[in-house]
Protein backbone atom coordinates (compact mmCIF):
# COMPACT_ATOMS: atom_id res chain seq x y z
CA UNK A 1 0.00 0.00 0.00
CA UNK A 2 1.30 3.43 -0.89
CA UNK A 3 1.92 5.73 2.02
CA UNK A 4 4.05 8.68 2.98
CA UNK A 5 5.07 7.19 6.31
CA UNK A 6 8.80 7.04 6.91
CA UNK A 7 9.61 6.39 10.54
CA UNK A 8 9.69 2.89 11.96
CA UNK A 9 6.59 1.94 13.95
CA UNK A 10 6.79 1.49 17.70
CA UNK A 11 6.68 -1.95 19.27
CA UNK A 12 3.55 -3.00 21.12
CA UNK A 13 3.19 -1.08 24.40
CA UNK A 14 6.21 1.08 23.61
CA UNK A 15 4.08 4.21 23.31
CA UNK A 16 4.33 4.59 27.11
CA UNK A 17 8.08 5.20 27.02
CA UNK A 18 8.79 6.34 23.46
CA UNK A 19 8.02 9.48 21.52
CA UNK A 20 5.88 9.10 18.41
CA UNK A 21 5.92 11.30 15.36
CA UNK A 22 3.23 12.41 12.90
CA UNK A 23 5.14 10.96 9.95
CA UNK A 24 4.88 7.46 11.43
CA UNK A 25 1.15 7.83 12.03
CA UNK A 26 -1.40 6.51 9.55
CA UNK A 27 -4.62 8.52 9.49
CA UNK A 28 -7.95 8.34 7.74
CA UNK A 29 -6.79 10.81 5.07
CA UNK A 30 -4.16 8.25 4.03
CA UNK A 31 -6.77 5.80 2.70
CA UNK A 32 -6.11 5.05 -0.97
CA UNK A 33 -8.87 5.20 -3.60
CA UNK A 34 -9.58 1.49 -3.44
CA UNK A 35 -10.03 1.62 0.33
CA UNK A 36 -12.42 4.55 0.01
CA UNK A 37 -14.42 2.56 -2.54
CA UNK A 38 -14.57 -0.47 -0.23
CA UNK A 39 -15.86 1.70 2.61
CA UNK A 40 -18.50 3.27 0.38
CA UNK A 41 -19.57 -0.18 -0.86
CA UNK A 42 -20.08 -1.29 2.77
CA UNK A 43 -22.18 1.79 3.53
CA UNK A 44 -24.27 1.14 0.42
CA UNK A 45 -24.82 -2.47 1.44
CA UNK A 46 -26.09 -1.44 4.87
CA UNK A 47 -28.29 1.30 3.41
CA UNK A 48 -29.87 -0.79 0.64
CA UNK A 49 -29.81 -4.38 1.89
CA UNK A 50 -29.98 -4.16 5.69
CA UNK A 51 -31.77 -1.08 7.01
CA UNK A 52 -34.91 -1.40 4.83
CA UNK A 53 -35.63 -4.83 6.36
CA UNK A 54 -34.23 -4.26 9.85
CA UNK A 55 -37.53 -5.11 11.57
CA UNK A 56 -37.74 -8.42 9.70
CA UNK A 57 -34.17 -9.16 10.74
CA UNK A 58 -34.97 -8.46 14.39
CA UNK A 59 -37.87 -10.91 14.23
CA UNK A 60 -35.44 -13.65 13.20
CA UNK A 61 -37.33 -14.36 10.01
CA UNK A 62 -36.11 -17.83 8.97
CA UNK A 63 -33.44 -17.78 6.29
CA UNK A 64 -33.17 -13.98 6.18
CA UNK A 65 -29.81 -13.48 7.91
CA UNK A 66 -28.13 -16.35 6.01
CA UNK A 67 -29.37 -14.87 2.74
CA UNK A 68 -27.92 -11.47 3.69
CA UNK A 69 -24.57 -13.06 4.50
CA UNK A 70 -24.64 -14.78 1.13
CA UNK A 71 -25.33 -11.45 -0.60
CA UNK A 72 -22.42 -9.92 1.27
CA UNK A 73 -20.27 -12.84 0.16
CA UNK A 74 -21.26 -12.30 -3.48
CA UNK A 75 -20.03 -8.71 -3.21
CA UNK A 76 -16.70 -9.81 -1.75
CA UNK A 77 -17.39 -8.44 1.73
CA UNK A 78 -16.74 -11.79 3.45
CA UNK A 79 -13.47 -12.53 1.68
CA UNK A 80 -11.66 -9.18 1.80
CA UNK A 81 -8.56 -10.48 3.57
CA UNK A 82 -8.69 -14.13 2.47
CA UNK A 83 -5.85 -15.35 0.20
CA UNK A 84 -6.53 -15.53 -3.52
CA UNK A 85 -5.90 -19.28 -3.55
CA UNK A 86 -9.12 -19.68 -1.54
CA UNK A 87 -11.13 -17.27 -3.67
CA UNK A 88 -10.35 -14.25 -1.50
CA UNK A 89 -9.43 -10.71 -2.47
CA UNK A 90 -6.15 -10.73 -0.47
CA UNK A 91 -6.53 -7.13 0.71
CA UNK A 92 -4.42 -5.69 3.50
CA UNK A 93 -5.30 -5.42 7.17
CA UNK A 94 -6.36 -1.79 6.96
CA UNK A 95 -8.87 -2.61 4.21
CA UNK A 96 -10.34 -5.51 6.18
CA UNK A 97 -10.62 -3.20 9.20
CA UNK A 98 -12.49 -0.71 7.02
CA UNK A 99 -15.02 -3.42 6.11
CA UNK A 100 -15.77 -3.93 9.79
CA UNK A 101 -16.25 -0.21 10.26
CA UNK A 102 -18.35 0.18 7.12
CA UNK A 103 -20.71 -2.63 8.09
CA UNK A 104 -20.70 -1.60 11.77
CA UNK A 105 -23.89 0.43 11.45
CA UNK A 106 -25.94 -2.60 10.44
CA UNK A 107 -27.24 -3.53 13.89
CA UNK A 108 -27.66 -7.33 14.23
CA UNK A 109 -26.30 -7.91 10.74
CA UNK A 110 -23.01 -6.33 11.85
CA UNK A 111 -22.77 -8.92 14.62
CA UNK A 112 -23.48 -11.81 12.27
CA UNK A 113 -20.97 -10.72 9.64
CA UNK A 114 -18.25 -9.95 12.21
CA UNK A 115 -18.67 -13.36 13.83
CA UNK A 116 -18.62 -15.10 10.46
CA UNK A 117 -15.55 -13.35 9.04
CA UNK A 118 -13.70 -13.18 12.35
CA UNK A 119 -13.97 -15.88 14.98
CA UNK A 120 -15.92 -18.11 12.57
CA UNK A 121 -13.51 -18.16 9.63
CA UNK A 122 -10.10 -17.11 10.92
CA UNK A 123 -9.37 -20.11 13.21
CA UNK A 124 -9.59 -22.43 10.20
CA UNK A 125 -7.66 -20.03 7.96
CA UNK A 126 -4.82 -19.60 10.44
CA UNK A 127 -4.65 -22.98 12.15
CA UNK A 128 -6.22 -25.40 9.68
CA UNK A 129 -4.38 -28.02 7.65
CA UNK A 130 -4.10 -27.42 3.89
CA UNK A 131 -6.95 -29.91 3.42
CA UNK A 132 -9.16 -28.18 6.01
CA UNK A 133 -8.53 -24.76 4.49
CA UNK A 134 -9.25 -26.01 0.97
CA UNK A 135 -12.49 -27.63 2.13
CA UNK A 136 -13.93 -24.79 4.19
CA UNK A 137 -12.40 -21.38 3.37
CA UNK A 138 -13.67 -20.92 -0.22
CA UNK A 139 -17.26 -21.68 0.83
CA UNK A 140 -17.00 -19.45 3.92
CA UNK A 141 -15.54 -16.64 1.82
CA UNK A 142 -18.32 -16.86 -0.75
CA UNK A 143 -21.05 -17.01 1.90
CA UNK A 144 -22.26 -20.42 0.74
CA UNK A 145 -21.42 -21.74 4.20
CA UNK A 146 -21.85 -19.73 7.40
CA UNK A 147 -19.54 -19.94 10.40
CA UNK A 148 -19.80 -19.81 14.18
CA UNK A 149 -17.44 -20.19 17.14
CA UNK A 150 -18.04 -22.18 20.31
CA UNK A 151 -15.86 -21.28 23.28
CA UNK A 152 -18.07 -20.04 26.12
CA UNK A 153 -19.83 -22.46 28.46
CA UNK A 154 -22.53 -21.89 31.11
CA UNK A 155 -20.02 -22.06 33.96
CA UNK A 156 -16.98 -20.56 32.24
CA UNK A 157 -17.39 -17.01 30.99
CA UNK A 158 -14.15 -15.05 31.22
CA UNK A 159 -12.37 -18.23 32.35
CA UNK A 160 -12.31 -19.72 28.86
CA UNK A 161 -9.84 -22.46 29.75
CA UNK A 162 -12.17 -23.67 32.51
CA UNK A 163 -14.29 -25.41 29.86
CA UNK A 164 -15.90 -28.70 30.80
CA UNK A 165 -16.73 -30.01 27.31
CA UNK A 166 -14.79 -33.26 26.93
CA UNK A 167 -13.33 -35.16 24.00
CA UNK A 168 -12.22 -38.79 24.02
CA UNK A 169 -10.68 -40.81 21.21
CA UNK A 170 -12.89 -43.65 20.03
CA UNK A 171 -11.63 -47.24 20.33
CA UNK A 172 -11.05 -47.48 16.60
CA UNK A 173 -9.07 -44.20 16.64
CA UNK A 174 -11.21 -42.63 13.90
CA UNK A 175 -13.28 -40.18 15.95
CA UNK A 176 -13.20 -37.95 18.98
CA UNK A 177 -16.35 -38.31 21.06
CA UNK A 178 -17.46 -34.91 22.38
CA UNK A 179 -19.76 -34.36 25.34
CA UNK A 180 -20.78 -31.01 26.78
CA UNK A 181 -22.42 -27.74 25.83
CA UNK A 182 -21.60 -24.23 24.67
CA UNK A 183 -23.65 -21.07 25.16
CA UNK A 184 -24.09 -17.63 23.64
CA UNK A 185 -23.08 -18.86 20.20
CA UNK A 186 -23.52 -16.13 17.59
CA UNK A 187 -24.81 -17.48 14.24
CA UNK A 188 -25.32 -20.78 16.05
CA UNK A 189 -28.87 -21.29 14.82
CA UNK A 190 -27.97 -21.37 11.14
CA UNK A 191 -24.21 -21.94 10.83
CA UNK A 192 -22.84 -24.78 8.74
CA UNK A 193 -19.36 -24.84 10.32
CA UNK A 194 -18.38 -24.36 13.97
CA UNK A 195 -14.99 -24.00 15.66
CA UNK A 196 -15.50 -25.65 19.04
CA UNK A 197 -13.14 -26.21 21.97
CA UNK A 198 -13.02 -29.25 24.23
CA UNK A 199 -10.56 -30.96 26.56
CA UNK A 200 -9.12 -34.25 25.36
CA UNK A 201 -8.70 -36.67 28.27
CA UNK A 202 -9.71 -33.91 30.69
CA UNK A 203 -6.72 -31.61 30.25
CA UNK A 204 -5.66 -31.08 26.62
CA UNK A 205 -7.61 -27.98 25.53
CA UNK A 206 -8.11 -28.48 21.80
CA UNK A 207 -10.00 -27.00 18.86
CA UNK A 208 -12.30 -28.99 16.58
CA UNK A 209 -14.15 -28.22 13.34
CA UNK A 210 -17.76 -29.30 13.74
CA UNK A 211 -20.27 -29.45 10.90
CA UNK A 212 -24.02 -29.07 11.19
CA UNK A 213 -25.62 -32.50 11.03
CA UNK A 214 -22.81 -34.42 12.70
CA UNK A 215 -24.14 -37.29 14.78
CA UNK A 216 -24.76 -36.23 18.40
CA UNK A 217 -24.58 -32.47 17.67
CA UNK A 218 -27.70 -30.35 18.20
CA UNK A 219 -28.54 -26.68 18.68
CA UNK A 220 -30.91 -25.19 21.25
CA UNK A 221 -33.68 -22.62 20.66
CA UNK A 222 -32.94 -18.95 20.02
CA UNK A 223 -32.14 -16.91 23.12
CA UNK A 224 -34.34 -13.92 23.96
CA UNK A 225 -31.90 -11.03 24.34
CA UNK A 226 -32.02 -7.39 25.43
CA UNK A 227 -30.49 -6.27 22.15
CA UNK A 228 -29.09 -7.57 18.85
CA UNK A 229 -32.36 -9.44 18.60
CA UNK A 230 -31.79 -10.28 14.94
CA UNK A 231 -28.54 -12.06 15.73
CA UNK A 232 -28.95 -15.82 16.08
CA UNK A 233 -27.78 -16.85 19.55
CA UNK A 234 -28.20 -20.45 20.72
CA UNK A 235 -26.64 -23.11 22.87
CA UNK A 236 -24.80 -26.05 21.32
CA UNK A 237 -25.15 -29.55 22.71
CA UNK A 238 -22.78 -32.47 22.23
CA UNK A 239 -23.97 -35.91 23.27
CA UNK A 240 -21.49 -38.54 22.17
CA UNK A 241 -20.87 -36.37 19.12
CA UNK A 242 -18.60 -38.16 16.65
CA UNK A 243 -15.98 -35.82 15.18
CA UNK A 244 -13.51 -37.31 12.66
CA UNK A 245 -9.90 -37.09 13.85
CA UNK A 246 -9.06 -35.11 10.70
CA UNK A 247 -11.29 -32.33 12.11
CA UNK A 248 -8.93 -31.55 14.97
CA UNK A 249 -7.95 -27.90 14.50
CA UNK A 250 -4.33 -27.07 15.23
CA UNK A 251 -2.26 -29.06 17.69
CA UNK A 252 -3.78 -31.21 20.40
CA UNK A 253 -3.52 -29.36 23.71
CA UNK A 254 -2.80 -26.04 21.98
CA UNK A 255 -6.37 -24.78 21.63
CA UNK A 256 -5.57 -21.77 23.80
CA UNK A 257 -3.29 -20.47 21.03
CA UNK A 258 -6.26 -20.42 18.67
CA UNK A 259 -8.67 -18.89 21.17
CA UNK A 260 -6.43 -16.10 22.41
CA UNK A 261 -4.69 -15.19 19.15
CA UNK A 262 -8.01 -14.83 17.34
CA UNK A 263 -9.23 -12.54 20.14
CA UNK A 264 -6.44 -10.01 19.52
CA UNK A 265 -7.66 -9.41 15.98
CA UNK A 266 -11.29 -9.59 17.11
CA UNK A 267 -10.81 -6.82 19.65
CA UNK A 268 -9.47 -4.37 17.11
CA UNK A 269 -12.19 -5.33 14.62
CA UNK A 270 -14.84 -4.86 17.31
CA UNK A 271 -13.54 -1.33 17.85
CA UNK A 272 -13.91 -0.74 14.11
CA UNK A 273 -17.48 -2.06 14.08
CA UNK A 274 -18.35 -0.01 17.17
CA UNK A 275 -16.91 3.05 15.46
CA UNK A 276 -19.11 2.42 12.42
CA UNK A 277 -22.16 2.08 14.65
CA UNK A 278 -21.24 5.23 16.56
CA UNK A 279 -20.90 7.22 13.34
CA UNK A 280 -24.37 6.19 12.18
CA UNK A 281 -25.99 6.86 15.56
CA UNK A 282 -24.29 10.26 15.93
CA UNK A 283 -25.42 11.20 12.44
CA UNK A 284 -28.97 10.11 13.29
CA UNK A 285 -28.95 12.21 16.49
CA UNK A 286 -27.49 15.31 14.83
CA UNK A 287 -30.02 15.11 11.97
CA UNK A 288 -32.85 14.77 14.48
CA UNK A 289 -31.59 17.77 16.47
CA UNK A 290 -31.67 19.93 13.34
CA UNK A 291 -35.31 19.11 12.60
CA UNK A 292 -36.85 18.70 16.06
CA UNK A 293 -38.23 22.01 17.34
CA UNK A 294 -39.00 23.07 20.90
CA UNK A 295 -40.10 26.60 21.80
CA UNK A 296 -40.28 27.21 18.02
CA UNK A 297 -36.57 26.70 17.40
CA UNK A 298 -34.50 23.58 16.49
CA UNK A 299 -33.06 21.91 19.57
CA UNK A 300 -29.66 21.93 17.80
CA UNK A 301 -29.48 25.62 18.77
CA UNK A 302 -29.57 24.86 22.51
CA UNK A 303 -26.22 24.78 24.29
CA UNK A 304 -26.95 21.57 26.19
CA UNK A 305 -27.71 19.71 22.95
CA UNK A 306 -24.77 21.29 21.14
CA UNK A 307 -22.47 20.04 23.90
CA UNK A 308 -23.73 16.48 23.36
CA UNK A 309 -23.31 16.59 19.59
CA UNK A 310 -19.80 17.99 19.90
CA UNK A 311 -18.77 15.40 22.47
CA UNK A 312 -20.01 12.61 20.18
CA UNK A 313 -17.87 14.03 17.39
CA UNK A 314 -14.84 14.35 19.67
CA UNK A 315 -14.93 10.77 20.94
CA UNK A 316 -15.60 9.30 17.49
CA UNK A 317 -12.73 11.28 15.95
CA UNK A 318 -10.31 10.27 18.70
CA UNK A 319 -11.32 6.60 18.45
CA UNK A 320 -10.74 6.75 14.71
CA UNK A 321 -7.25 8.23 15.15
CA UNK A 322 -6.17 5.46 17.53
CA UNK A 323 -7.80 2.66 15.52
CA UNK A 324 -6.09 3.33 12.22
CA UNK A 325 -2.81 4.25 13.86
CA UNK A 326 -2.80 0.72 15.31
CA UNK A 327 -4.20 -1.02 12.22
CA UNK A 328 -1.30 0.40 10.22
CA UNK A 329 1.22 -0.88 12.76
CA UNK A 330 -0.29 -4.38 12.51
CA UNK A 331 -0.27 -4.15 8.72
CA UNK A 332 3.40 -3.12 8.71
CA UNK A 333 4.39 -5.82 11.19
CA UNK A 334 2.55 -8.44 9.15
CA UNK A 335 4.47 -7.45 6.02
CA UNK A 336 7.75 -7.45 7.95
CA UNK A 337 7.13 -10.96 9.31
CA UNK A 338 6.03 -12.24 5.90
CA UNK A 339 9.21 -10.85 4.35
CA UNK A 340 11.25 -12.70 6.99
CA UNK A 341 9.80 -16.03 5.87
CA UNK A 342 6.81 -16.39 8.18
CA UNK A 343 3.70 -18.08 6.77
CA UNK A 344 0.54 -16.13 6.01
CA UNK A 345 -0.96 -17.20 9.34
CA UNK A 346 2.19 -16.67 11.39
CA UNK A 347 2.65 -13.18 9.96
CA UNK A 348 -0.79 -11.78 10.84
CA UNK A 349 -1.12 -13.60 14.16
CA UNK A 350 2.38 -12.49 15.12
CA UNK A 351 1.56 -8.89 14.18
CA UNK A 352 -1.68 -8.93 16.15
CA UNK A 353 0.09 -10.44 19.15
CA UNK A 354 2.76 -7.73 18.99
CA UNK A 355 0.02 -5.11 19.38
CA UNK A 356 -2.25 -7.08 21.71
CA UNK A 357 -1.96 -4.29 24.31
CA UNK A 358 -3.25 -1.71 21.85
CA UNK A 359 -6.00 -4.08 20.65
CA UNK A 360 -7.30 -4.43 24.21
CA UNK A 361 -7.25 -0.66 24.72
CA UNK A 362 -9.08 -0.08 21.44
CA UNK A 363 -11.76 -2.61 22.35
CA UNK A 364 -12.43 -0.85 25.64
CA UNK A 365 -12.40 2.65 24.19
CA UNK A 366 -14.39 1.86 21.06
CA UNK A 367 -17.16 -0.01 22.85
CA UNK A 368 -17.48 2.75 25.45
CA UNK A 369 -17.57 5.45 22.78
CA UNK A 370 -20.47 3.62 21.12
CA UNK A 371 -22.28 3.30 24.45
CA UNK A 372 -21.81 7.03 25.09
CA UNK A 373 -23.03 8.00 21.63
CA UNK A 374 -26.19 5.89 21.69
CA UNK A 375 -27.01 6.98 25.23
CA UNK A 376 -26.71 10.65 24.33
CA UNK A 377 -28.51 9.92 21.07
CA UNK A 378 -31.53 8.67 23.00
CA UNK A 379 -31.33 11.75 25.21
CA UNK A 380 -31.32 14.08 22.20
CA UNK A 381 -34.40 12.28 20.87
CA UNK A 382 -36.15 12.78 24.22
CA UNK A 383 -39.29 10.68 24.63
CA UNK A 384 -39.08 9.58 21.01
CA UNK A 385 -35.75 7.96 21.80
CA UNK A 386 -37.60 5.51 24.02
CA UNK A 387 -39.86 4.45 21.17
CA UNK A 388 -39.19 1.46 18.97
CA UNK A 389 -40.25 3.56 16.00
CA UNK A 390 -36.90 5.34 16.14
CA UNK A 391 -33.69 3.49 15.24
CA UNK A 392 -31.78 5.14 18.07
CA UNK A 393 -33.64 2.96 20.59
CA UNK A 394 -32.47 -0.14 18.74
CA UNK A 395 -28.91 1.23 18.61
CA UNK A 396 -29.06 1.81 22.38
CA UNK A 397 -30.07 -1.79 23.13
CA UNK A 398 -27.72 -3.32 20.60
CA UNK A 399 -24.65 -1.43 21.79
CA UNK A 400 -24.58 -2.85 25.31
CA UNK A 401 -23.20 -6.26 24.38
CA UNK A 402 -19.97 -4.78 23.03
CA UNK A 403 -18.58 -4.18 26.50
CA UNK A 404 -19.05 -7.87 27.29
CA UNK A 405 -17.90 -10.02 24.40
CA UNK A 406 -14.36 -10.36 22.98
CA UNK A 407 -13.35 -10.28 26.65
CA UNK A 408 -15.23 -7.95 29.01
CA UNK A 409 -13.90 -4.43 29.29
CA UNK A 410 -12.78 -5.25 32.83
CA UNK A 411 -10.76 -8.22 31.55
CA UNK A 412 -9.26 -6.08 28.79
CA UNK A 413 -8.28 -3.35 31.24
CA UNK A 414 -6.54 -5.93 33.43
CA UNK A 415 -4.87 -7.49 30.39
CA UNK A 416 -3.55 -4.12 29.26
CA UNK A 417 -1.48 -3.63 32.40
CA UNK A 418 -0.64 -7.32 32.77
CA UNK A 419 0.81 -7.50 29.26
CA UNK A 420 2.84 -4.33 29.72
CA UNK A 421 4.35 -5.58 33.00
CA UNK A 422 5.10 -9.04 31.58
CA UNK A 423 6.87 -7.52 28.58
CA UNK A 424 8.89 -5.37 30.95
CA UNK A 425 9.88 -8.41 33.01
CA UNK A 426 10.98 -10.22 29.85
CA UNK A 427 13.07 -7.26 28.75
CA UNK A 428 10.90 -6.45 25.75
CA UNK A 429 9.98 -3.05 27.20
CA UNK A 430 12.44 -0.93 29.19
CA UNK A 431 10.07 0.48 31.77
CA UNK A 432 12.60 0.50 34.60
CA UNK A 433 14.86 3.21 33.17
CA UNK A 434 12.07 5.71 32.38
CA UNK A 435 10.30 4.92 35.69
CA UNK A 436 13.49 5.60 37.66
CA UNK A 437 13.94 8.87 35.74
CA UNK A 438 10.45 9.95 36.78
CA UNK A 439 11.20 9.10 40.42
CA UNK A 440 14.36 11.20 40.20
CA UNK A 441 12.39 14.06 38.65
CA UNK A 442 9.92 13.93 41.55
CA UNK A 443 12.75 14.58 43.99
CA UNK A 444 14.14 17.51 42.00
CA UNK A 445 13.08 21.13 41.72
CA UNK A 446 10.62 21.56 38.83
CA UNK A 447 12.02 23.18 35.69
CA UNK A 448 9.97 26.26 34.89
CA UNK A 449 12.02 27.19 31.82
CA UNK A 450 10.53 28.41 28.56
CA UNK A 451 10.49 24.92 27.09
CA UNK A 452 9.85 23.97 23.49
CA UNK A 453 8.25 26.26 20.95
CA UNK A 454 5.96 25.49 18.06
CA UNK A 455 2.31 25.15 17.10
CA UNK A 456 1.81 22.03 19.21
CA UNK A 457 4.47 22.52 21.89
CA UNK A 458 2.02 22.58 24.82
CA UNK A 459 0.14 19.49 23.65
CA UNK A 460 3.37 17.53 23.09
CA UNK A 461 4.41 18.44 26.62
CA UNK A 462 1.05 17.30 28.01
CA UNK A 463 1.41 13.87 26.39
CA UNK A 464 4.96 13.48 27.71
CA UNK A 465 3.73 14.41 31.19
CA UNK A 466 0.77 11.99 31.00
CA UNK A 467 3.25 9.21 30.30
CA UNK A 468 5.27 10.22 33.35
CA UNK A 469 2.10 10.01 35.42
CA UNK A 470 1.56 6.41 34.25
CA UNK A 471 5.15 5.46 34.99
CA UNK A 472 5.03 7.07 38.43
CA UNK A 473 1.78 5.37 39.50
CA UNK A 474 2.57 2.00 37.93
CA UNK A 475 6.14 2.03 39.26
CA UNK A 476 4.98 2.84 42.77
CA UNK A 477 2.30 0.13 42.60
CA UNK A 478 4.83 -2.51 41.54
CA UNK A 479 7.30 -1.47 44.27
CA UNK A 480 4.69 -1.28 47.01
CA UNK A 481 2.45 -4.21 46.18
CA UNK A 482 4.86 -6.52 44.37
CA UNK A 483 3.31 -10.00 44.04
CA UNK A 484 0.03 -8.76 45.50
CA UNK A 485 -0.51 -6.35 42.61
CA UNK A 486 -2.33 -8.91 40.45
CA UNK A 487 -4.98 -9.19 43.18
CA UNK A 488 -5.47 -5.42 43.34
CA UNK A 489 -7.75 -5.21 40.32
CA UNK A 490 -9.00 -1.74 41.18
CA UNK A 491 -5.44 -0.39 41.01
CA UNK A 492 -4.72 -2.20 37.76
CA UNK A 493 -7.87 -0.76 36.22
CA UNK A 494 -6.90 2.75 37.34
CA UNK A 495 -3.52 2.36 35.63
CA UNK A 496 -5.20 0.92 32.53
CA UNK A 497 -7.50 3.93 32.32
CA UNK A 498 -4.49 6.24 32.49
CA UNK A 499 -2.85 4.30 29.65
CA UNK A 500 -6.01 4.19 27.52
CA UNK A 501 -6.57 7.93 27.89
CA UNK A 502 -2.94 8.71 27.09
CA UNK A 503 -2.77 6.47 24.01
CA UNK A 504 -5.92 7.99 22.56
CA UNK A 505 -4.91 11.55 23.43
CA UNK A 506 -1.55 11.02 21.75
CA UNK A 507 -3.21 9.47 18.69
CA UNK A 508 -5.47 12.53 18.39
CA UNK A 509 -2.51 14.89 18.66
CA UNK A 510 -0.44 13.01 16.07
CA UNK A 511 -3.37 12.94 13.67
CA UNK A 512 -3.89 16.69 14.03
CA UNK A 513 -0.20 17.40 13.59
CA UNK A 514 -0.05 15.30 10.44
CA UNK A 515 -3.10 17.03 8.98
CA UNK A 516 -1.62 20.43 9.83
CA UNK A 517 1.56 19.44 8.04
CA UNK A 518 -0.44 18.42 4.96
CA UNK A 519 -2.99 21.23 4.82
CA UNK A 520 -1.62 24.03 6.96
CA UNK A 521 -2.65 24.99 10.48
CA UNK A 522 -5.54 27.22 9.43
CA UNK A 523 -7.19 24.34 7.55
CA UNK A 524 -7.39 22.08 10.62
CA UNK A 525 -8.98 24.45 13.13
CA UNK A 526 -11.85 22.05 13.91
CA UNK A 527 -9.55 19.05 14.26
CA UNK A 528 -7.43 21.14 16.61
CA UNK A 529 -10.52 22.04 18.63
CA UNK A 530 -11.38 18.34 18.88
CA UNK A 531 -7.87 17.37 19.93
CA UNK A 532 -7.42 20.19 22.44
CA UNK A 533 -10.80 19.57 24.05
CA UNK A 534 -10.02 15.88 24.41
CA UNK A 535 -6.59 16.52 25.95
CA UNK A 536 -8.03 19.12 28.33
CA UNK A 537 -10.62 16.63 29.62
CA UNK A 538 -8.24 13.65 29.54
CA UNK A 539 -5.89 15.43 31.94
CA UNK A 540 -8.57 15.43 34.65
CA UNK A 541 -9.51 11.81 34.00
CA UNK A 542 -5.87 10.72 34.21
CA UNK A 543 -5.44 12.71 37.41
CA UNK A 544 -8.51 11.11 39.00
CA UNK A 545 -7.47 7.56 38.06
CA UNK A 546 -3.95 8.21 39.34
CA UNK A 547 -5.17 9.62 42.66
CA UNK A 548 -7.53 6.71 43.21
CA UNK A 549 -4.68 4.26 42.67
CA UNK A 550 -2.15 6.10 44.85
CA UNK A 551 -4.62 6.61 47.68
CA UNK A 552 -5.19 2.87 47.89
CA UNK A 553 -1.60 1.81 48.61
CA UNK A 554 0.52 4.84 49.60
CA UNK A 555 0.42 7.09 52.66
CA UNK A 556 2.17 9.89 54.51
CA UNK A 557 4.96 11.91 52.93
CA UNK A 558 5.31 9.40 50.08
CA UNK A 559 1.66 9.88 49.12
CA UNK A 560 1.91 13.66 49.39
CA UNK A 561 4.99 13.72 47.17
CA UNK A 562 3.32 11.59 44.51
CA UNK A 563 0.15 13.67 44.65
CA UNK A 564 2.26 16.75 43.95
CA UNK A 565 3.94 14.90 41.09
CA UNK A 566 0.63 13.74 39.68
CA UNK A 567 -0.74 17.28 39.79
CA UNK A 568 2.35 18.49 37.95
CA UNK A 569 2.10 15.75 35.33
CA UNK A 570 -1.58 16.37 34.61
CA UNK A 571 -1.52 20.15 34.62
CA UNK A 572 -2.84 21.81 31.46
CA UNK A 573 -3.38 25.45 30.58
CA UNK A 574 -6.86 27.00 30.88
CA UNK A 575 -8.92 26.22 27.79
CA UNK A 576 -12.36 27.43 26.73
CA UNK A 577 -13.86 24.04 25.89
CA UNK A 578 -17.38 25.50 25.69
CA UNK A 579 -16.52 27.66 22.70
CA UNK A 580 -14.48 24.85 21.12
CA UNK A 581 -17.46 22.50 21.40
CA UNK A 582 -19.74 25.12 19.85
CA UNK A 583 -17.42 25.40 16.87
CA UNK A 584 -17.28 21.60 16.55
CA UNK A 585 -21.07 21.37 16.70
CA UNK A 586 -21.41 24.05 14.03
CA UNK A 587 -19.15 22.01 11.77
CA UNK A 588 -21.15 18.82 12.40
CA UNK A 589 -24.47 20.52 11.64
CA UNK A 590 -23.14 22.27 8.53
CA UNK A 591 -21.58 19.16 6.99
CA UNK A 592 -24.14 16.38 6.26
CA UNK A 593 -21.27 13.92 5.71
CA UNK A 594 -19.30 14.86 8.83
CA UNK A 595 -19.54 11.42 10.45
CA UNK A 596 -18.86 9.54 7.22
Amino acid sequence: METTLTTKALRGGEFIIAESHPEQTFIREDFNEEQKMVLEMCHQFVNTEVLPIIDRIDKLEPGLMPSLLQKAGEQGLLSTSLPEEYGGLAKDFITSTLVNEGLGGGFSFSVAVAAHTGIGTLPILYFGTPEQKQKYIPKLGSGEWKAAYGLTEPNSGSDALGAKTSAKLSEDGKYYILNGQKCWITNGGFADVYTVFAKIDGDKFTGFIIERGMEGFTQGPEEHKMGIKGSSTVQLYFQDCKVPVENVLGEIGKGHLIAFNILNIGRLKLCAAALGGARRSADTAATYAKTREQFKIPIAKFGAIRHKIAEMAIRIWVADAALYRTAFWINEKEQELAASGKTFAEALLGAAEEYAIECSMLKVFGSEVLDFVVDEGVQIHGGNGFSDEYLISKAYRDSRINRIYEGTNEINRLLTVDMVLKRAMKGKLDLMGPAMAVQKELMSIPDFGAGEEGDFANELKYIAQFKKAILMVAGAAVQKLMMQLEKEQEVLMNIADMAIETFHAESALLCTMKLAGQKGLAAVSIERDVMQTYLYDAADRINKAGKDALNSFASGDELNMMHIGLKRFTKVAPFNSKEARRRICDKVLADPNFFF
